[in-house]
C-alpha cells in the first residue's frame, strides 16, 4: 500500500513538474484565472506593478516624491500581484528543478536594461502592455487593444531585423563569459524542491494571516501566486507569440494567446454583459469600461511598437520578465530594473507631454460594443483572431515569413 501511495504521489508531481506544460495549458489556465481578477477587483495588468516598484524605489532613495500617497508594495494589489508572480515562479522553478543564476554576457545585460526602458516608455505612453493593453485589453472589447497589438507587431519585426544585423555586422557585442549558479544537478539538487514547498508554504501561511481583514488583497496575492506558478511550468511568453512567425515559424506560442484570448473573451463578455455586481446604470457602465483605455487608435500604435522593440530586445514582455526572472535568468533581472526605474518617470514627465501633442481622434476611448453592440465585437476578434490563426500555421508550414 505505501509503494502503491509512493508511486501515485510520485506520479503526480512528475505531472505537475516533472516537464513543461504544453503553452495552450497555460494560455487557458492564466484566462481562466484573469477572469476570477476581474470578478475580485480587475483585470490582470503588468505596468501597474513595475510602477508601483518604481515609486517605492524613488521614494524610499528621496530621489524624486511623488505627491500622491504611494501604496507600498505589499498593500498595492498590482504591487503585490507583480511580486507574488516573481515568487510563484520562483517556487515553480525550484519545484521543477530548473532554478539557477543564470548571468549572461555584459552586452545582453545591457540589451536587458535597454529593454526595460523601452518598454516603460511604451507601456506608458500607450496606455497598456503585453498583459494589461492587450491580454486582457482584447478580452475587455477595447479597440484600443487592437491597435497594440499590430505595434508589438511592427516593433517586433524591427527589433528582429536589428538583432539579425547585430549578429552579422557585430557578432562580439553580446558574447562573452557567462555563468550559472546554484544549478540542480542529480542528487545534490534535491534542495530545491523542497526549497519550493517551503516557499510556497510560507506565502500561504504568511499572506492569510497578513491580509486576513482584506480580502481583495488576499486574492491577488493567491491568484499571483499562482500566475506564476503556471507561467513558469508552461513558458508562457507573449514575446515568443509575436517573435516566433518571423523567427522559426513555429505556432505553438500565437496558438496559446489565441487559447488565452478566446476563454478571456467569453468570460469578460458574459461580467459585461450581465453587470455583474452592478446596482445602477452608472455602475454597469463603469464595469462596462473596464480596462478600455483612452489609446484609440495612434497612441496605442506608437506605444505597441515602442514596446515590441523593448519586449524582443529583452527577451520578454512584462509577464515574461517576471517569470523568467523568477527562475533566476539575470538578463529579465535587469529589464525589470529598467523597467520599474522608467515607467514612474515615463508616467510623470513624458507621457503628459506625448499625451498633449496628440490629437483627440488618436486618443479616443472606445468601446466596440458601443458602435457595434457586443455580437458585432465579438465577431470582429473571432474574425482577427481566425486569421491569426490561419496565418500561423500556413507560416509554419510554408516559412514564407521566417528569418531562419
Amino acid at each position: 500500500m505505501a509503494d502503491s501511495e509512493k508511486g501515485a504521489w510520485h506520479q503526480l508531481w512528475s505531472t505537475f513538474f516533472g516537464k513543461s506544460w504544453p503553452m495552450w495549458v497555460g494560455g487557458i489556465t492564466l484566462a481562466i484565472l484573469n477572469v476570477c481578477l476581474f470578478l475580485v477587483r480587475s483585470p490582470w495588468g503588468g505596468t501597474g506593478s513595475y510602477i508601483n516598484w518604481g515609486q517605492n524605489i524613488y521614494n524610499s532613495l528621496g530621489i524624486i516624491h511623488f505627491t500622491k500617497a504611494v501604496s507600498s508594495i505589499i498593500t498595492h494589489p498590482y504591487g503585490l500581484l507583480g511580486l507574488m508572480t516573481v515568487l510563484g515562479a520562483f517556487a515553480g522553478a525550484l519545484m521543477s528543478r530548473q532554478f539557477a543564476v543564470r548571468v549572461p554576457p555584459l552586452g545582453e545585460l545591457i540589451k536587458g536594461i535597454i529593454g526595460g526602458v523601452l518598454m516603460a516608455l511604451g507601456a506608458t505612453m500607450g496606455l497598456g502592455c503585453t498583459i494589461g493593453g492587450f491580454l486582457s485589453g482584447w478580452s475587455a472589447l477595447s479597440g484600443g487593444a487592437i491597435f497594440l497589438a499590430l505595434g508589438f507587431v511592427i516593433g517586433c519585426f524591427l527589433a528582429l531585423r536589428y538583432l539579425l544585423w547585430e549578429m552579422e555586422k557585430l557578432p562580439g557585442l553580446s558574447m562573452g563569459k557567462s555563468l550559472t549558479l546554484l544549478a540542480a544537478s542529480g542528487k545534490s539538487g534535491v534542495w530545491q524542491p523542497i526549497l519550493g514547498v517551503i516557499v510556497i508554504a510560507f506565502l500561504l501561511i504568511g499572506g492569510s494571516l497578513l491580509y486576513k481583514a482584506d480580502n481583495i488583497l488576499t486574492w491577488f496575492m493567491v491568484i499571483g501566486l499562482l500566475l506564476g506558478i503556471i507561467c513558469q511550468r508552461s513558458r508562457f511568453c507573449v514575446t515568443r507569440a509575436f517573435r516566433e512567425p518571423f523567427m522559426t515559424g513555429e505556432s505553438e506560442a500565437p496558438v496559446a494567446i489565441m487559447a488565452f484570448l478566446l476563454i478571456g473573451i467569453f468570460g469578460f463578455v458574459v461580467i459585461k454583459y450581465m453587470g455583474v455586481g452592478t446596482a445602477t446604470p452608472g455602475a454597469a457602465r463603469a464595469l462596462a469600461m473596464t480596462q478600455v483605455f483612452p489609446n484609440f487608435w495612434l497612441r496605442a500604435l506608437i506605444g505597441g511598437t515602442i514596446f515590441g522593440l523593448g519586449m524582443t530586445i529583452a527577451g520578454g514582455c512584462a509577464v515574461g520578465t517576471l517569470w523568467r526572472a523568477g527562475e533566476g535568468q539575470v538578463k529579465l533581472w535587469a529589464s525589470a530594473l529598467g523597467f520599474m526605474l522608467m515607467a514612474p518617470i515615463s508616467k510623470l514627465y513624458v507621457v503628459p507631454g506625448f499625451s498633449k501633442i496628440l490629437p483627440e481622434w488618436a486618443k479616443q476611448n472606445v468601446f466596440l460594443p458601443d458602435s457595434m453592440g457586443y455580437w458585432g465585437a465579438l465577431l470582429l476578434f473571432m474574425v482577427i483572431i481566425t486569421f491569426w490563426y490561419v496565418f500561423v500555421k500556413w507560416n509554419e508550414r510554408t516559412g514564407k515569413f521566417s528569418a531562419i
